[in-house]
């Protein structure tokens, strides 16, 4: 006798519905998904964008300090740590300005 009921915590196969995607739900770390679909989120209002544009900005300079510190105190690898840094942190405050 077969039971089709599988093992605890898991969905029998061939059972998954269409509104079951990975794509189209955000899971948080506690493994609970998001209340409603990441389509249907607003996106940020341009004030928050701004301000959190405003600290990636302050955040990359400073990386840049440590990367300038570091290139003259004779530190390579830190130096190009700090830079690696800054190129990220512009990219992630351009990121939140272009995609909210």
């Amino acid at each position: 006798m077969s039971d089709d009921r599988g093992e605890p915590g898991r969905e029998p196969a061939g059972r998954s519905g269409p509104d079951e995607s990975p794509a189209l739900t955000e899971v948080r770390p506690g493994g609970e998904e998001a209340s409603e679909p990441l389509e249907r989120r607003e996106p940020r209002p341009w004030i928050e964008r701004i301000g959190l544009a405003a600290v990636a900005f302050v955040l990359a300079v400073l990386f840049f300090g440590v990367a300038a510190a570091s290139w003259f105190g004779g530190e390579l690898f830190l130096a190009v740590m700090g830079a690696v840094g800054c190129v990220m942190t512009v990219w992630v405050g351009a990121l939140t300005l272009i995609r909210g």
